[in-house]
């Protein structure tokens, strides 16, 4: 054993905190928790142990020193623990991928008439907020709910102030169109409190509030609003008796499901509210040797927000977390949650009963969205394959990247590349390119430009810029020519590359037909659109289409509010910046509210009321 690790072993301190492992460069590679620190450690370096994670063997060989950070106790442990680990992502720690926030739903009471806004960052406006929500899908099921049986507007304050006459939501009885209308406000203001019960899950609640408001609706003789009411009562009923889960109390339960092979593991996380599963989320981990207790651990602390600072996590807090294994550091963090939450917490591993059959059925969830993964891995395996047979590449293209170009007649030229691995488009390798220097509209110029931008990082060997399987170009021999020479000039060998051109078969009329260029070969493969090798690259060509198209509007939409931002009084640089921040085009600032235009970053409550009314005058 080395001396500096072994003079590490013998002065570790007794208790508790969190250890650092690095490597001989000085990289952070493990960070680990635990009550004793001192006896924590030392189990890495027994002979005989029974610890079988991956990493433990290659220690001996890649450790160059133990670093030890000492806490008061074990929830501070936990806290550190988690917040080193999303500084400094250790390779051999659990990657789960960081969601900057959830979306939630706004509700501002104290408007004359609340509707509901989805956001994504709760501010200290004494509104009500409702989530947070993992997902823009389940935030529409909700708004779909809600707007189909309690009739809030859906407009924003801009269009509301304009309209003349009600929209096609009063048509369709969605609206009761308090824009134009003569309406009942306190009828109004009844129909936001229900909302309220029903987004907090208080579905027992807001029964008895309907029920008891249907009541008094018929005691004066008002039959059709107790008819409303007795209609809402009736979806509530259905809805509810629909999603209960049988068996199981009113209690909050988050449960977490677990199912692996190998090292390849997919969680699920099954949402109760009040008795009601209010959504299912599944997160897949790959390269993942380590126990489950410790994957279990990380996706908690993940999920609750340990050692982050975001107020709104408290909100995702549940009366108890049912877990197929007892994570590491159990009791720590139930004390922890309890102390955010403000309420007991519990996290439970139960044998029997109704809690043991609800983690069966996460368990379940996650032995299906696994399955589905591996049918999807095998579906784009075939398909590799085909496509490696078809342009005679020397293996399948596991990863696959694709480059188009997208101008607005000439001008506002931008560059995508989009990735595929395994056929799904992995997201965190898109990159988007806006190219100053090509302001004519010249395919060929922008795709030199951003071909020698992507492979220079590549060439050196910058992390996430490694060259992919097979580079396709989106165009024809031109395109594909100058791809070809910008590697050359680069000295990027053996990366395979094609160019992919939708193109008219002129001996079959109007029939387009895909064909594809490879470098020093004269006539292009014809690929037809029903063979399995095709798929891959329509799908990348698709995709870039796609992402070029969304990356020019972005920069199109971010010009054409500047220039319409110089034109108002009151907005220096500082100002335009934060409006395009925070809203992102001019159609979200012409339709921001007053109340959000005051929440801008540095708008002053005068000037917000400048820009407004200036905004409706050029909007009349």
């Amino acid at each position: 054993m080395d001396e500096l690790i072994q003079s590490r072993l013998e002065t570790l301190p007794t208790g508790p905190g969190c250890y650092l492992f690095r490597d001989k460069k000085s990289q952070i590679i493990y960070v680990g928790k635990a009550r004793n620190l001192r006896a924590r450690v030392r189990q890495y370096f027994q002979e005989n142990s029974s610890d079988y994670r991956y990493f433990v063997p290659l220690l001996a060989k890649v450790l160059g020193d133990i670093e030890t950070l000492v806490t008061a106790n074990e929830i501070e442990a936990l806290i550190l623990e988690s917040a080193l680990i999303k500084e400094h992502k250790p390779r051999y720690n659990v990657r789960l991928r960081d969601d900057k926030s959830y979306l939630s739903i706004r509700l501002n009471a104290r408007a004359q008439w609340p509707r509901l806004e989805i956001v994504r960052r709760p501010s200290a406006d004494r509104s009500q907020y409702y989530g947070p929500y993992p997902s823009a899908t389940a935030v529409r099921r909700t708004l779909k709910v809600v707007n189909k049986h309690f009739k809030l507007r859906t407009c924003d304050d801009r269009m509301f102030a304009s309209r003349t006459r009600p929209c096609l939501e009063f048509q369709i009885k969605r609206c009761p169109a308090p824009c134009v209308l003569e309406i009942d406000a306190e009828a109004y203001t009844q129909q936001v409190k229900f909302v309220g019960l029903f987004l907090e899950g208080r579905s027992s609640d807001l029964q008895k509030s309907l029920e008891d408001e249907m009541r008094n609706a018929a005691l004066v003789q008002n039959f059709e609003r107790a008819a409303v009411l007795r209609d809402q009562l009736q979806a509530v009923r259905e809805l509810h008796e629909r999603q209960r889960v049988a068996v199981v109390s009113d209690t909050d339960i988050d449960v977490v499901g677990l199912y692996r092979e190998g090292d390849a593991v997919a969680l699920a996380l099954m949402v109760v509210r009040a008795g009601v599963v209010r959504d299912t989320q599944v997160t897949l981990l790959s390269k993942t040797e380590l126990p489950d207790d410790e994957i279990v651990d990380a996706f908690l602390s993940h999920r609750y927000g340990v050692g982050g600072h975001e107020s709104q996590t408290i909100s995702l807090i549940p009366d108890e977390i049912v877990v197929p294994v007892q994570p590491q550091t159990c009791d720590a963090l139930a004390e922890w949650l309890t102390l955010q939450r403000g309420r007991a917490v519990e996290v439970v591993v139960p044998k029997a009963g109704a809690k043991a059959r609800l983690l069966a059925m996460a368990n379940e969830n996650a032995q299906h969205r696994f399955r589905e993964r591996r049918v999807q891995e095998k579906s784009a395996t075939d398909h590799s394959e085909a496509l490696q047979q078809r342009l005679g590449l020397p293996h399948p293209p596991r990863v696959i990247e694709c480059v188009d170009i997208s101008h607005h007649g000439g001008s506002d030229t931008v560059a995508a590349i989009v990735c595929l691995e395994n056929g799904v488009p992995n997201k965190a390798r898109y990159r988007g390119y806006h190219l100053e220097t090509v302001s004519d509209g010249d395919d060929y110029k922008a795709m030199l430009e951003v071909i020698r931008r992507r492979f220079a990082r590549a060439k050196a060997k910058e992390v996430g810029w490694e060259a992919p399987d097979l580079f396709v170009v989106d165009g024809g021999r031109g395109q594909l020519a100058v791809a070809v020479a910008v590697l050359e000039e680069l000295a990027v060998e053996g990366l395979a590359i094609c160019a992919l051109a939708k193109e008219r078969e002129t001996s079959a009329g109007d029939k387009m037909v895909d064909r594809v260029y490879l470098p020093g070969v004269k006539n292009p493969v014809i690929i037809d659109r029903h063979q399995a090798a095709l798929v891959l690259l329509s799908r990348a060509r698709d995709e870039a289409h796609r992402f070029a198209n969304v990356t020019r509007e972005k920069l199109h939409h971010k010009r054409t509010l500047t220039s319409e931002l110089d034109r108002l009084q009151g907005v220096g640089p500082k100002t335009r910046a934060a409006l395009l921040k925070r809203f992102g085009s001019v159609k979200g600032v012409r339709e921001a509210s007053l109340d959000e235009l005051e929440r801008v970053d540095g708008m002053t409550s005068a000037r917000a009321r400048v820009i407004f009314d200036q905004l409706r005058t050029e909007g009349t």
